[in-house]
């Protein structure tokens, strides 16, 4: 029973399996410290308690109709407010498409950019673009990253594919490893981007080079870590900028499923229209009830001061215990934390021999003794287009529990004094 080569051949979400096998350890009694899935416990990270009140008014008020294709008009004057008000990047309502949450809006970009076998450029570990790439037929080319850069990456790996490429697809902050762009690094990106484009003006039957911006973890960003966007930097590139954004991460309301895009209208309309035919808009009381909370100020303020303040916590407490791991000798590192929900952490154990006599040679092998040791279930950069034999890892703490941490400190520590080298 054959189907298409794409549904044929569409690889399923390895995070998304992975979480479900670290689920099923959990329902049958193990201790685990899951720190895999990209998402939030509402019993430890509720969403703002004004935006749940909002929603229930909101279906008391019978808002179960059909909402406007592009977003109800309230939330779109509402997302250009807050975008104005805490990013300062300004576009009008009519420049902004509400979804079901972000991936629908990535979804409508590829759709509306690229033709089969247009090239799409984007940074490994990253999320999803090569997803995106099959689904759209696109051809995917992937640049390795590396730890000396943050895994960000630079003008310099951009440069040898920007006139060839129809879209560069870039994340900041970024999952999986919660950096960020620089100012001088996404700069530089966004001059190169803007004279690529100023060469093809001049060329007969040529797209520009688009460049799709996901900023959904922006306003998470800790200590003396600032968010840029590559409009605000250069706003002679806004024309070919489509912005990826949304309430999810923000609010810890990934189940709410409201997203927004912005960019030029001529873009945003096409997407409006790809995303009418699928149905893909966020339920109306729901965004009747964004439009509220985008509005009320004084509650966003609280609630991102102590919803941030509990990450960071989170994301400084492993990271302390992972510096002094490696000063005592562990091979292990990390990356200090400054954005998102995610720590990138390090087992360069590839050789190490474990209690039972096992060598650990591969990643899988690693991963696995981490889980049977320590009860650690993290996400290896591999699930993310990076190498198969990296031992770089994306730590999310979005279910952790803060007093449970030293305590999988100990373990971890203990399953590292066991192993030893031949």
């Amino acid at each position: 029973m054959r189907l298409s080569n794409m549904a044929e051949n569409l690889i399923g979400s390895e995070i998304i399996k992975l979480a479900g096998e670290i689920n099923e350890r959990i329902a049958s009694g193990q201790k685990i410290y899951n720190f895999t899935i990209g998402d939030f416990a509402p019993d430890i990270f509720p969403i703002p308690a004004e935006l749940t009140e909002y929603i229930k008014q909101a279906y008391d008020d019978g808002e179960t109709n059909y909402p406007a294709a592009n977003g109800i008009a309230p939330l779109r004057k509402a997302v250009s407010a807050f975008l104005s008000h805490y990013q300062g990047i300004n576009y009008t309502p009519d420049e902004i498409l509400i979804s079901g949450g972000a991936r629908p809006l990535i979804y409508a970009a590829y759709q509306t950019i690229l033709d089969p076998n247009d090239i799409v450029v984007f940074p490994v570990p990253s999320w999803n673009n090569n997803h995106y790439c099959h689904l759209t037929g696109a051809k995917a080319v992937y640049l390795q990253t590396d730890a000396d850069n943050f895994f960000m990456p630079s003008a310099d790996d951009l440069r040898p594919h920007i006139e060839t490429a129809t879209l560069i697809a870039l994340c900041s902050p970024l999952n999986p490893t919660g950096t960020v762009f620089s100012r001088a690094a996404l700069l530089e990106i966004a001059k190169l981007v803007l004279a690529e484009n100023r060469r093809r003006a001049a060329l007969d039957n040529v797209k520009p080079l688009y460049l799709m911006y996901d900023q959904i973890y922006w306003t998470l960003t800790y200590g003396d870590t600032k968010h840029e966007d590559p409009v605000s930097l250069l706003p002679d590139l806004r024309p070919y900028v489509i912005y990826i954004d949304g309430l999810s991460k923000a609010f810890a309301a990934t189940g709410v499923r409201v997203g927004w895009a912005f960019g030029s209208t001529h873009i945003i309309k096409r997407m409006q229209s790809i995303l009418s035919h699928i149905g893909a808009w966020a339920p109306k009381a729901e965004q009747v009830a964004t439009a509220k909370l985008l509005e009320n100020t004084k509650a966003i303020n609280a609630y991102l001061l102590t919803f941030k303040a509990a990450i960071q916590s989170r994301l400084e407490a492993i990271y302390q215990g992972f510096e002094q791991l490696r000063k005592d000798g562990f091979a292990v590192e990390a990356i200090a934390p400054c954005a998102a929900i995610y720590l990138t952490i390090r087992f360069n154990l590839q050789g190490y021999i474990c209690p039972d006599g096992q060598r650990l040679d591969t990643t899988p092998q690693i991963t696995a003794y981490l889980l049977n040791a320590v009860g650690l279930a993290i996400v290896p950069f591999s699930a993310f287009g990076a190498p198969a034999d990296s031992t770089w890892y994306r730590l999310s703490v979005g279910t952790s529990i803060l007093e449970e941490i030293p305590e999988m400190l100990a373990k971890l520590r203990h399953a590292l004094a066991a192993l030893t080298l031949p």
